[in-house]
């Protein structure tokens, strides 16, 4: 098979398509034929090595949908010809791979393999961000910032779904109208306006009880002055860079805040938590209660082109790369 590899961290020109091997499955394991593969930040922070690598080389990818070609022993819950999907680290980015067996979810009928790719990693880290990492109640108003990104959207959605109104900041009006379109009461053009000032405007003063921050080093600051006393910042990512300042003396300084840095892994660790969450995931998607936009859409070879689209922000909704 052919797939992206790496054998240094580096800029998108790194990653190399090349001819690999892939091995049957073992016991609990299961070969999979990729169909359709995401894109997210995550992989370009392990490209950039941001994130320690798992071995000399690598091969990005977070998550992707295809069929199962050949199971190993133990494993009977899916077998061969099934549609499948997971969410993982690193490796997608490859025409076959081997995979636990645990780590897979099956795909229902009404859900495509180019909307598992676009929304599973995506829609599975919405669902924890407003179910479990903070709560957002009916009548709650909340920031989102890169509202027009492939979190943003399904993230908009889904606050407008449970009754909470949804503010979002965007680079452009066309992203603007995109994230209006997706569930969002008011946006935001951040290069243009005065994010926190635009907030207590349409607050009223009152500001927000949580803040979901996808931005980080750019963003973090006026998050916190977003914020309600007692409120939530929720920093999920950090495609602008890494924040290195924070302090704890920050949240009492803007309120008694709280703060927390979330990653998707610690909130799917078991296979009950990962097919509890894609199930309703899923069941959204099938109903057409929950739309996943596809972005752009490249071949799996031109993943790197994928990377620079990304990470200049010439991106909204979600980019999948096909084998």
């Amino acid at each position: 098979m052919k797939a992206i590899v790496l054998d240094a961290p580096g800029d998108a020109d790194a990653m190399q398509w090349r001819e690999v091997s892939v091995a049957q499955p073992g016991p609990g394991e299961v070969l999979l034929r990729h169909t359709a593969i995401g894109v997210n930040f995550i992989d370009v922070y392990f490209r950039s090595g941001l994130y320690p690598w798992p071995s000399q080389t690598l091969t990005p990818g977070a998550e992707a949908a295809g069929v199962v070609e050949a199971v190993g022993e133990g494993v009977s819950d899916v077998k061969a010809g099934d549609r499948v999907a997971y969410v993982g680290r690193h490796g997608a980015y490859a025409e076959y791979r081997l995979i636990e067996a645990d780590r897979i979810v099956v795909l229902p009928d009404a859900v495509s393999d180019e909307q598992a790719a676009s929304g599973l990693l995506k829609g599975l880290t919405v669902h924890f961000l407003v179910n479990s990492t903070y709560a957002v109640q009916p009548g709650d108003t909340v920031l989102v910032h890169a509202a027009a990104g492939g979190v943003g959207l399904i993230l908009g959605q889904w606050l407008a779904s449970i009754g909470a109104t949804a503010i979002g900041t965007v680079g452009t009006a066309e992203k603007a109208a995109l994230a209006a379109r997706s569930g969002y009461a008011h946006t935001i053009l951040y290069r243009d306006e005065d994010f926190v000032a635009k907030v207590n405007e349409i607050t009223g003063g009152k500001l927000c009880p949580v803040v979901y921050d996808s931005v980080g080093a750019d963003t973090w600051r006026g998050s916190l002055k977003c914020l309600r006393k007692r409120g939530m910042f929720v920093n999920f990512g950090q495609s602008s860079g890494i924040i290195t300042d924070f302090k704890l003396s920050d949240l009492a300084q803007n309120g008694s805040l709280s703060a927390c840095r979330p990653v998707l892994f610690d909130y799917v660790e078991t296979k009950e938590e990962l097919r509890t969450r894609a199930a309703d995931l899923f069941d959204r998607i099938g109903r057409g209660s929950l739309t996943v936009k596809a972005g752009d859409r490249l071949p799996l070879a031109d993943a790197a082109e994928a990377h620079r689209r990304l990470e200049a922000r010439r991106t909204s909704g979600s980019t999948i790369l096909i084998p």
